[in-house]
């Protein structure tokens, strides 16, 4: 881990963990675990605030408003822990800046917020993402793919954020779209690969929805 005492650690992930327990949308406590992981991880090769980082990173979903509508759980819980009020400030922007907001994404304006955007972001890609792009659609009962539903690339926030196209489409409105978006040159190789992946995957995919193989 960081340079966490082990009970301020414990206390962290137990909360987590709590938070999100019984997901099934892919937003689980594994989810927060990999982002964190994979944070920490492009933080030894890019630098950054060790514990800004994995503050935030922890944090980073416990008020998404997919599951939480106007939760402030991060700040309830930083200001619980005597964090002073400089750090929350700087924990709370970079959770507030890390989501796919369409065409009004924001490129977050330190090193710790690009770092866990990226780390978020990953996490959406690859063979992880594709399981999480199906579970998500799957717990908002939404359809697996329909070729008379065409994807819609170009939204807003708002339009984003009230959008329930089919998973596939999903995978034209936003994830293949996340490889250019990455900011650190760490994330920004892996992202090359995970798409990649996905790529091969959605080619399998319509061939054999077609019956071409």
């Amino acid at each position: 881990m960081v340079n966490l005492n082990q009970a301020s650690l414990d206390k962290l992930l137990a909360f987590v963990k709590e938070r999100f327990s019984g997901d099934s949308s892919g937003h689980d406590y594994f989810h927060t675990l990999r982002v964190y992981k994979m944070a920490m991880n492009i933080q030894k090769k890019e630098g950054g605030d060790e514990e800004i980082i994995a503050y935030a990173s922890l944090l980073h979903d416990v008020d998404d408003h997919k599951l939480f509508p106007n939760g402030h759980a991060a700040k309830d819980y930083l200001e619980g822990e005597g964090f002073a009020f400089t750090k929350v400030e700087r924990i709370l922007k970079i959770i507030k800046d890390v989501s796919y907001k369409g065409s009004d994404s924001v490129s977050p304006d330190t090193l710790e917020g690009q770092i866990v955007q990226d780390a978020d972001r990953l996490d959406a890609i690859g063979a992880l993402g594709i399981a999480r792009a199906f579970a998500y659609g799957g717990s908002k009962h939404r359809v697996m793919h329909d070729p008379d539903v065409k994807p819609k690339l170009f939204m807003n926030e708002k339009e984003t954020f009230a959008h329930e196209g089919t998973s596939v489409n999903h995978f034209y409105e936003k994830l293949l779209k996340l490889k250019g978006m990455m900011n650190t040159k760490t994330a920004k190789e892996i992202a090359e690969e995970r798409t990649k992946y996905m790529e091969n995957y959605l080619e399998e995919f319509f061939a054999e929805w077609d019956g071409v193989r």
